[in-house]
């Protein structure tokens, strides 16, 4: 009984942790549920995120690469596959999410990676971020 009791509070507990995180740094109500939602389908969604980076990242597989990046990532991926959010917002929405949360080369490193994997979907596309390292 205390496994099944435990199983079923966990996701809830994570929820909610999720939640109160979103709640002190002032999200609205509509914000804070979009975000929940966004971060459980990603976190869900991670393993098919990870398979299309690590093609693009052989020398950085997602277990190396720093959680902050990794996350953005699988964030973005998760959006363009599930939400339907256009590849141009996603990387750049990616992008601006690297610059103000990960490291001095976090914009480069997420731009490039997700560049690579949107044109090797539309390999007539060009760049969706200007002025980024890719």
């Amino acid at each position: 009984m205390d496994a099944i009791d435990l199983a079923d509070q966990l996701p809830f507990a994570e929820e909610q942790r999720i939640r109160n995180t979103l709640v002190e740094g002032g999200s609205s109500d509509e914000a804070r549920n979009l975000g929940v939602e966004l971060a459980k389908g990603a976190w869900a969604d991670r393993l098919r995120c990870d398979a299309l980076v690590e093609p693009c990242t052989p020398e950085w597989p997602t277990h190396r690469q720093p959680m902050i990046d990794r996350n953005i990532l699988r964030l973005a991926l998760h959006e363009i596959a599930v939400a339907d959010v256009p590849p141009k917002v996603a990387i750049n929405d990616a992008v601006e999410l690297a610059k103000e949360y990960g490291g001095e080369k976090s914009p480069g490193f997420v731009n490039a990676v997700l560049d690579r994997i949107w044109k090797a979907d539309e390999p007539e596309q060009e760049s969706p971020v200007d002025g980024e390292d890719s």
